[in-house]
């Protein structure tokens, strides 16, 4: 005989199972959507913690206060008036105008002259970067500026640069520019160096910047680590771009490790920098790119009404960016290619994946609670597309594919999309409709599972031959599709690794005309097995393993130079290094 204290501890279990069996996939997918909202998060706080308010401007309803700099610059800071006003951004014409017209009105003080010891010196003038200074003088002959930046204490190395003026003019009278390079948190000492046309120093300034901390809270230190390699690094600054916990911000390292710009972004986070002349464009939300020029103003916005971004942009043709996207709020996510035209702003779908690919897309199904990518529960992600080149000799796109492990090259881009290949795996398409569009493999190698950053690398030797670059995370998981693929023991099958696994760079001879792919180099880096980039950058590679938290600067053989260890939630998507001629000359 059961008694009936034990029968109610039994029903209590049963209950208690019952309960758990509903709410557990309900806990699974709160947390899993709180965790991807991140990128969709619009900044609401964009307050500045600068000294006494000094003047005002009515016309153009900006406050100008004392910076906190310290006693060696005399700098100032511009804040609308309406900062504090719900739907606030600095990314935003009218409020980039406003401080355009305040800054012009300082350059213009009656009975003023800014010279290169009393400099008009203003911090953040445009919102974009917190730790710019912007500096304004003039000299009594055509001169350009060289500065150095140098911190007393501790083991931070010199930084030097030749500013490059907004005019685009190596030697100007005029001097304006965006002085990058000074580190959050210390006390920075710059001296401009400033040189006449026959290589002459004219003068020489030097004053000390207090230079307030990060606004993000990210450090302004890597970990770094030699490698065995002896080749030189190539100029310029590292950027990483969509620091997960810290998204809505762009950080600049240099080849030391230093943090020197920390890029303020409405929210998401940069996916790369397309140079267009002396701007940049850009991501800076999920849902806007803006144009930024040397300043760090900002000259146009492009809002994506209706469309949320995710993984890239690029060039495409002519006056257009390309940017992979999904619709807001639709049913499936990451499997549509969009044109913003530059001119005018205007938006337009050129494909929609699951209608070019529906003979595909009607096999897949939802992510699951059960599936490796939980925190995706209930979204259709069944292509997971996550970089685009463009190539303009057939008007066509080459897109990777995450979710099938597929690089698919899609023709017609401006007339009529066509799927023309896939490159992967080829017993992952057996049974479909794409099979007979499978480039065969040619050679002996494992194929790429889940890669990240298609990029076009070289010519053929012929027409309908050449080379893309990619990375390999080498990770073989599907989440929306009730299929199964035997891999080689080679690849990872685990979101962390267990410690044996690596992924590669690799570099494939697309043969068009054979209908062929071919793996003509490789080299392993760190095991990430998503996000994640490999980009060359002169004769060295920029790689960054997202998961693994290090990327690192590789020589033309694949032997590493230096790596550098992040903090960052789970992940950090990309980072490529630019030598930003929007800033240096």
């Amino acid at each position: 005989m059961i008694s009936k204290r034990l029968k109610k501890l039994l029903l209590a279990a049963v209950i208690l199972v019952a309960v758990l069996a509903v709410s557990v996939p309900i806990v699974v997918m709160a947390v899993s959507k709180s965790f991807t909202a991140q990128e969709h998060v619009v900044r609401t706080d964009w307050e500045i913690d600068a000294g006494t308010v000094i003047d005002q401007s009515e016309e153009f309803q900006v406050d100008i206060a004392q910076a906190k700099l310290g006693d060696g610059l005399r700098a100032l800071q511009l804040i609308p008036q309406d900062i504090d006003e719900e739907g606030f951004t600095y990314y935003d014409l009218d409020v980039q105008q406003r401080l355009d017209g305040a800054l012009q009105s300082l350059k213009e003080l009656s009975g003023v002259s800014w010279t290169a010891t009393t400099p008009l010196a203003v911090l953040n003038p445009f919102g974009t970067g917190s730790n710019g200074l912007y500096l304004y003088f003039e000299t009594d002959m055509a001169t350009k500026v060289t500065y150095t930046v140098h911190v007393e204490g501790g083991d931070i190395s010199d930084f030097t640069a030749d500013a490059a003026d907004i005019s685009g003019q190596e030697f100007t009278k005029t001097h304006e520019f965006q002085l990058i390079g000074l580190v959050p948190g210390e006390t920075n000492q710059v001296t401009l160096t400033i040189t006449g046309q026959w290589g002459k120093t004219r003068q020489i300034v030097t004053f000390t910047v207090d230079m307030p901390d990060t606004s993000s809270g990210y450090s302004t230190r890597l970990e770094v680590e030699e490698g065995d390699s002896d080749q030189a690094q190539a100029d310029g600054l590292f950027a990483m771009m969509r620091v997960n916990g810290y998204l809505g911000y762009g950080f600049f390292f240099d080849n030391d490790g230093i943090l020197r710009y920390e890029m303020v972004l409405e929210g998401y986070g940069l996916d790369r920098l397309l140079f267009d002349g002396d701007e940049i464009i850009t991501c800076v939300s999920s849902s806007k790119l803006a144009r930024i020029d040397g300043l760090g103003r900002v000259t146009q916005v492009y809002r994506l009404d209706g469309y949320d971004l995710h993984h890239d942009i690029g060039f495409g043709d002519g006056g257009e960016v390309l940017a992979l996207a999904e619709v807001s709020g639709g049913e499936t996510v990451e499997d549509r290619l969009l044109s913003i035209d530059l001119d005018t702003g205007a938006v337009t779908e050129l494909v929609d994946f699951s209608q070019l690919m529906e003979p595909y897309f009607e096999t897949t199904r939802p992510v699951g609670p059960g599936d490796d990518f939980f925190w995706q529960v209930g979204e259709w992600d069944w292509l997971h597309l996550n970089s685009v080149q463009y190539m303009a000799e057939d008007d066509s796109v080459i897109v990777s594919s995450r979710e099938t492990s597929a690089i698919i090259k899609v023709t017609g881009l401006h007339s009529t999309p066509t799927v023309d290949w896939l490159a992967g795996d080829e017993r992952f398409w057996e049974d479909t409709a794409y099979a007979d569009l499978c480039l065969t493999q040619e050679g002996d190698f494992v194929p790429q599972y889940g890669q990240h950053c298609v990029e076009y690398y070289a010519d053929g030797e012929e027409e309908g031959v050449y080379y893309l670059a990619l990375y390999n995370n080498n990770y073989w998981s599907l989440n929306s599709r009730d299929f199964t693929l035997e891999v080689a023991d080679s690849v990872g099958t685990d979101l962390y690794g267990t410690g044996d696994e690596t992924s590669q760079v690799y570099i494939y001879r697309i043969d068009e005309n054979a209908r062929t792919y071919a793996l003509v180099s490789s080299f392993d880096v760190p095991y990430s097995s998503i996000v994640s980039n490999a980009s060359p950058c002169g004769d060295n590679w920029v790689v960054n393993s997202g998961v693994a938290m290090v990327f690192g600067e590789y020589d033309s053989e694949g032997k590493l130079i230096r790596q550098y260890t992040y903090n960052c939630t789970m992940q950090n998507y990309r980072t490529f290094k630019y030598d930003m001629t929007i800033w240096f000359q």
